[in-house]
């Protein structure tokens, strides 16, 4: 399976990047804001929505950053941030409007970013492990 390295400069482009990365987990401590780059990062451990399902094991995850850049601020929403070993999960990642950034998490968590412009790049790190499990979502 090759690496997944994506960027988006655009709503249409992050719509890309939030359907990788949906059902990723993060942990609180792999979020972080490096104000003095104006750079936002998280390490996921990514589900492989793109993997081929035709094969025996149909389901991989793999470590991934996902970096924003032209960030002027951070704003969390029920993010426990007192627990760095919490575990999230990411659900969608998309412009709320101009200049701000919304990523949502499972449990009405979120984060919010203040970019100037759009600048961000999804990479895989590392090689995929294979999971018996596929993130699945009730019906409304």
């Amino acid at each position: 399976m090759d690496r997944l390295k994506l960027s988006a400069l655009d709503a249409d482009d992050l719509s890309v990047i939030s359907a990788a990365v949906q059902d990723s987990l993060v942990a609180v401590r792999d979020c972080a804001f490096f104000a003095g780059e104006n750079r936002f990062v998280l390490l996921l451990n990514r589900f492989c929505w793109e993997a081929d399902a035709t094969v025996e094991t149909a389901y991989w995850r793999t470590h991934s950053a996902l970096v924003f850049n032209a960030v002027r601020a951070v704003h969390h929403h029920r993010i426990p941030l007192q627990e760095p070993d919490r575990v999230l999960e990411l659900l969608t990642v998309g412009l709320d409007k101009p200049g701000l950034v919304v990523l949502r998490f499972a449990a009405d968590r979120a984060i919010r970013l203040e970019i100037d412009r759009l600048a961000c790049h999804l990479g895989d790190v590392g090689e995929p492990w294979p999971t018996p499990w596929k993130p699945a979502h009730p019906a409304d």
